[in-house]
C-alpha cells in the first residue's frame, strides 16, 4: 500500500562532486516534476531538463528520470533529479521541495524501508545493499553483492518452501487420509527430505565464522613483552606512524587500533601494552585492556627478542585463539631465536615481513574456488537458522509426538527462516494440498 507522504533526500556523496543525484518516491512525484521541470519524462527515458523553482526562476539543468510505480526501487512513482553536484544547486532544490504540500525530507532509509514495505526488497537484500555501500574490500564487495542481488534470499526461501511443502503433506494424511489421490505414509515422503534439510542448514550455520571475518575482518593482537617490537611492527604494516616507538619499556598504554586489507579481506591490527608485573597504576591498566583484547582476538602475534619473551601468555585462558610466536630485531646481534619461534623478522630492514603476510594470510578463508558467497553474515541469521534447525531436529527426533505436533514444529521452522527475509509464511496450505492432488475430483 502506497505511504501518503512523498519524500525526497540527496542519494548521492558528499558535496561537492561532479554531478548530485536527488531521489523523490510517492504519489506526488508526477506532479512535483511538472513543477519543476514542466513535464513528466517517459518511464525509464533520461531527459535534459532545466529545472525551475515554482517562479519561474531556473535551478540548474539535469538528466531527469522518472520510474513508474511498480517498477521503480521503492514500488512507488519515483523521479531522480541529476543536477551540478555544488552546494548552492543542491541546498536550492532541496529548498525547493520542501515547500511542495505532501513532501517532505526522507529519514535515514526510509526508501529502502518502503522498497520492503511494497515487496521489492527482503531484509537479507537491504543488507546486502547497506554492506555494498560501505564495502571496503573485494570479498566484502562480493558477499554484499551477494545478498543485495538476492542470491541469499532464493537458498532461504527454496528451504521456507520445502518445509510448507511437507506441512501440507502433513495435514493432507491427518484430513484427507481416507483419499485415493493422497500418498500413504508421510514419513517414506517427507522426513527424509527434513533430514537432508537440517544438513543442509547446519553446514550453512558452520559458515557463520567466515561471513563474520569477511564482514567485520580478521582480528589480529599484537602481543608481547616491553620493547618487543609491538608497535614498530603495527607501523610496519600499516605503513604509516600510527604508534609512539622508543627505547622505553611501556611506551603502549592503551589498545591502538588499524585497519588493513590483506588479500582481499579486512584485517584489523591491534598493538597492545607490553605484558609484565608494574604497580603504575596507568600501565596495569593497559595491561588489563590488552588482555580482554587477546582473548576476543582471532590471531595473536606473539612477538619477543629472546626465547623468554614467549612465555608471556602463560597463564591466560585462550579459548583455542591460535598463536604465532614471531621473532623480532633480527637485525640485531645475538637475536637468534629461531628455534623457538614461527618466524623472524625485522622491522628496521624488513627481512621476514614477506613471511609473516604469508603465515597470516593463511589464516584466512580459503576461497579462491568459491564462486557465489552464500554465507550469513549477521548474528540475527545464525540465530533464526539455529531455531529453524533445533525445530527440526525435534520433529525428526521424537517420532512419538503427534503428526499435529511434528507440523507445529516444521511451521516454527519456517517462521524462524521467514523471519531472516522478513517473509514470514503465510501461505495457505490448503492451496499447496490441492495444487498436487486432486481432493474432491
Amino acid at each position: 500500500m502506497p505511504a501518503v507522504e512523498t519524500i525526497y533526500a540527496l542519494s548521492s556523496g558528499a558535496l561537492p562532486s561532479g554531478v548530485a543525484v536527488i531521489r523523490i518516491s510517492g504519489t506526488e512525484t508526477q506532479s512535483v516534476l511538472l513543477a519543476l521541470c514542466g513535464t513528466v519524462p517517459e518511464p525509464r527515458l533520461a531527459s535534459l531538463k532545466t529545472i525551475r523553482s515554482r517562479n519561474g526562476s531556473p535551478i540548474d539543468s539535469g538528466l531527469i528520470l522518472y520510474f513508474q510505480g511498480p517498477a521503480s526501487f521503492t514500488g512507488e512513482d519515483c523521479a531522480e533529479l541529476q543536477v551540478h553536484g555544488g552546494r548552492a544547486v543542491v541546498q536550492a532544490l532541496l529548498a525547493e521541495l520542501s515547500g511542495f504540500s505532501g513532501l517532505r525530507h526522507a529519514d535515514a532509509g526510509e526508501f529502502s524501508r518502503r522498497a520492503f514495505q511494497n515487496g521489492k526488497l527482503d531484509l537479507v537484500e537491504i543488507e546486502g545493499l547497506s554492506d555494498l555501500i560501505v564495502a571496503e574490500t573485494e570479498m566484502q564487495r562480493r558477499l554484499a553483492l551477494e545478498h543485495s542481488a538476492g542470491g541469499q534470499s532464493k537458498m532461504y526461501d527454496g528451504w521456507a518452501r520445502r518445509l510448507t511443502h511437507a506441512r501440507a503433506m502433513i495435514e493432507a494424511e491427518l484430513d484427507f487420509a481416507d483419499e485415493d489421490d493422497v500418498p500413504g505414509s508421510v514419513s517414506e515422503r517427507i522426513w527424509q527430505d527434513m533430514d537432508l534439510l537440517r544438513h543442509e542448514i547446519d553446514a550453512h550455520i558452520a559458515q557463520a565464522p567466515i561471513g563474520e571475518i569477511i564482514r567485520d575482518g580478521l582480528k589480529i593482537v599484537i602481543a608481547g613483552e616491553p620493547n618487543a617490537g609491538k608497535s614498530s611492527l603495527l607501523n610496519a604494516l600499516a605503513k604509516r606512524d600510527i604508534a609512539i616507538v622508543t627505547e622505553i619499556a611501556g611506551t603502549t598504554r592503551d589498545v591502538l587500533s588499524v585497519d588493513l586489507s590483506l588479500a582481499g579481506f579486512s584485517v584489523k591490527l591491534f598493538d597492545t601494552a607490553g605484558l609484565r608485573e608494574t604497580d603504575e597504576v596507568v600501565e596495569r591498566e593497559g595491561i588489563r585492556r590488552a588482555r580482554g583484547v587477546i582473548a576476543d582476538a582471532d590471531l595473536v602475534l606473539l612477538l619477543s627478542e629472546s626465547e623468554d619473551g614467549f612465555g608471556t601468555l602463560d597463564g591466560l585462558d585462550l579459548k583455542g585463539v591460535p598463536v604465532l610466536r614471531v621473532a623480532t630485531k633480527s637485525d640485531r646481534e645475538g637475536r637468534a631465536v629461531g628455534a623457538v619461534a614461527d618466524l623472524s623478522i625485522s622491522t628496521r630492514t624488513g627481512a621476514g615481513m614477506d613471511q609473516l603476510l604469508t603465515a597470516i594470510s593463511s589464516y584466512l578463508p580459503d576461497l579462491k574456488n568459491v564462486t557465489a558467497l552464500s554465507i550469513p553474515s549477521r548474528q540475527r541469521h545464525v540465530d533464526a537458522l539455529l531455531q529453524a534447525s533445533n525445530a527440526i531436529s525435534q520433529c525428526l527426533e521424537h517420532e512419538t509426538y503427534g503428526l499435529d505436533i511434528r507440523a507445529e514444529l516444521l511451521r516454527l521452522a519456517g517462521d524462524a527462516i521467514g523471519r531472516i527475509t522478513g517473509r514470514v509464511d503465510v501461505e495457505n496450505l490448503l492451496d499447496v494440498i490441492f495444487s498436487e492432488f486432486c481432493i474432491g475430483k
